[in-house]
């Protein structure tokens, strides 16, 4: 990988042979853990400026039409998260001249307080080919990491490394992006909030961005005209873009709850493995196929390009005197070229076996494939591969390995069909019957279910007090762990609209291994798992601790106190936040250098005073929690381990985050409302 200087450039044709569809990287980190930023890309014309709003790409516009520009969203790394771009170079318009990569902050924090700045890019193969850190970042609040730009029919990338204290509207400003007042816009997205559908029983109302507004059912629905605004005061205004919304729930016309509803994928009648790895493989890549939305967003991040999709199961291949059958074949065509990726699936928890994926390797390379994609309830972890797989270095075509996970799949899904929208009726219902079939209990897709083969035995030794540290079984327990909280995340993200990811409070430059190992010594001293979320629109961090030892799970987040306002009015105004929260919730005041007074809600809701500290301590905040038994099985049963922490987390969120987040959201809208004009 070629590493670059701040104004350096080259020309990607140098680097590889497959830059037709490029995926470029930003990523970042915080010792602390609570840093973020948003990316955004600009397709700039022979001018410097923009050919329209519609040229801007971010959070409420994360696709070009023509699959040019692809925003792939947020992956958490070893100590932070990555945002990836999906660039298709071959279908970028001959009016574009240049194409800017940046990334921007919000709510008063800038890019100083971020470690490890960096942007890298990678061919169709999934090879990093050139990356550019960025070592002086300060007050800005918005930066521009680099560009790619043409030169005659070639493209060249540069690192530029410049920021903008202006933020996100600075940038979009230079560029030639209309600016537009937000107070009307958080009207409309505080309106969208309040007309939003309730929840399903059991799972986290859904707060949904502002680019969405409930419609009718999807047999009756028209097209929904809106425009995507920024989440802040201030933002640029995108193009607008028609939005079809998934089906509301009718009255049934059925007699009785006996008459089940016809499905487009039935699933009571798997009876094994092998019919269920059929019937899912063809049921995802047949939608892939018919749904545009969804076959560009699930390849795009395998360096696909945008184009004609056709997709096949069980086909023959010629391997040595034994032809091979993958599961699945993926083909897209665009100006005349094919990429096509070989497909092996797993289901029901089946782990992937490494001489059947280094076959479809080797077929792949033989044949000019350009990918073997994997696809289980495996999470795959960083640093942590699910196969292992030989390359032939000999040979010149490289064969890239990616894995995608069910619940990804089941992610993008909803997505698309609950909060971003897709192209037409028929569409959003594909993707419900295909939503509906991956719940299913008998699909075998239920995403990443077993906590593995150390679970019962680390439990036991922690119980007896026999785990020593550096027992290999604790760090496969903290790798399954972690795939957990992935996928609570993915799921979380994909019912919310927001982006949710797993907070990593690495030491800078640390590998995965080595965190892992002093996460696996911690749990076999202090008998607890730990991890945090953070989900975007929230107050704080959600934080889970599963504590083997008392066999309970604990979710909880920390509140800080207004600046300047009295104790006893924190206090009180807190409680009128969680009018609505479980009696059960513990409460526990925070102040400087460790804890105050704690108790249930139900014991302070009479008495706000007693939340105060009794020695004159300064108070910082509120710590809130929800207590929970854990399964002891390794989540196969209804008492499963797994599906102890999704319900915790799932009625912590509902009943005490949800809440806050919503609460506080309409409390700054009075008073936005209510602040003079010239102040705003």
């Amino acid at each position: 990988m070629r590493e670059m200087a701040k104004g350096s450039n080259v020309g990607l044709a140098a680097l590889s042979d497959d830059t037709g569809s490029v995926v470029v990287s930003l990523r970042w980190s915080s010792a602390a853990g609570d840093g973020d930023a948003d990316v955004s890309v600009l397709l700039l014309d022979g001018n410097g400026k923009v050919r329209s709003d519609a040229d801007f790409f971010f959070y409420n516009n994360p696709a070009a039409a023509d699959g040019s520009v692809q925003l792939l969203g947020k992956t958490p790394t070893d100590s932070g998260s990555e945002d990836r771009i999906s660039l298709d170079l071959t279908a970028v318009s001959q009016d574009v001249d240049r194409i800017v990569v940046a990334a921007s902050q919000y709510g008063g924090s800038c890019f100083g307080e971020l470690d490890d700045l960096r942007v890298t890019l990678a061919d169709g193969s999934g090879e990093a080919l050139l990356g550019f850190s960025i070592t002086d970042a300060g007050v800005e609040s918005a930066f521009i990491f680099g560009e790619l730009y043409r030169r005659g029919e070639e493209w060249k990338f540069r690192a530029i490394g410049q920021g903008y204290e202006t933020g996100l509207a600075g940038l979009a400003t230079d560029f030639g992006i209309d600016i537009d007042d937000g107070s009307e816009d958080d009207a409309v997205a505080a309106a969208a909030v309040e007309q939003a559908p309730k929840a399903d029983e059991g799972r986290p109302p859904a707060v949904l961005p502002s680019a969405v507004i409930p419609a009718q059912a999807v047999g009756e629905a028209q097209p929904v005209v809106v425009e995507p605004t920024t989440r802040r005061a201030r933002g640029p205004r995108t193009a607008k873009k028609k939005v079809t919304l998934p089906k509301v729930a009718r009255k049934s016309l059925a007699e009785n709850d006996s008459w089940k509803p016809a499905r487009l994928f039935p699933a009571p009648s798997l009876k094994s493995d092998k019919e269920r790895e059929l019937r899912a493989t063809s049921v995802l890549l047949s939608v892939m196929a018919e749904v545009p939305e969804l076959g560009r967003r699930l390849t795009a991040a395998f360096g696909a390009p945008a184009g004609r999709m056709q997709t096949f199961t069980e086909v023959t291949l010629p391997h040595g005197d034994t032809p091979k059958r993958p599961d699945g074949v993926i083909r897209v065509e665009r100006a005349g070229k094919l990429w096509t990726a070989l497909v092996e699936t797993k289901t029901n928890g089946n782990p992937l076996k490494q001489d059947q994926v280094q076959n479809y390797m080797d077929i792949a390379a033989r044949r000019g494939y350009e990918a073997v994609i994997t696809l289980s309830n495996d999470v795959a972890l960083e640093g942590s591969p699910l196969v292992d797989v030989r390359t032939d270095g000999r040979r010149k075509h490289k064969v890239a390995l990616w894995h995608l996970s069910w619940a990804e799949v089941a992610h993008q899904a909803q997505m698309l069909i609950r909060h971003e929208g897709v192209g037409n009726a028929a569409h959003a219902w594909l993707l419900q019957e295909l939503l509906h079939y991956l719940q299913h209990e008998n699909s075998g897709c239920h995403g990443f279910q077993n906590m593995g083969p150390a679970w019962v035995p680390v439990r036991n030794g922690i119980d007896t007090e026999t785990l020593c540290q550096g027992d290999l079984r604790a760090v496969e327990v903290v790798e399954s762990w972690e795939r957990l909280i992935r996928q609570v995340c993915l799921r979380l993200g994909g019912e919310l609209g927001q982006k949710a990811l797993p907070v990593q409070r690495a030491k800078r430059g640390s590998d995965p291994h080595s965190r892992r190992a002093v996460l696996a010594d911690r749990l076999c001293d202090e008998g607890r798992l730990t991890a945090e979320l953070r989900i975007d629109g929230t107050p704080g961090v959600l934080g889970i601790t599963a504590d083997l030892r008392t066999a309970r799970l604990r979710t909880s987040i920390e509140i800080q106190a207004p600046e300047g306002s009295y104790p006893l009015t924190s206090a009180k105004r807190l409680l009128r936040l969680l009018a609505e929260a479980p009696a059960d919730l513990h409460v526990e005041t925070l102040v400087e250098g460790g804890s105050g007074p704690r108790g249930t809600l139900e014991r302070l809701r009479p008495e706000p005073a007693d939340m105060l500290p009794k020695d004159g301590a300064r108070m910082t905040g509120f710590r809130l929690s929800l207590f929970k038994g854990m399964g002891a099985t390794r989540g196969s049963a209804e008492s499963g381990f797994i599906r102890s922490v999704d319900e915790s987390v799932d009625r912590f969120y509902a009943s005490v985050v949800a809440q806050l987040t919503q609460l506080e959201r309409r409390s700054g809208s009075r008073s936005q409302a209510t602040e003079p004009a010239a102040a705003r």
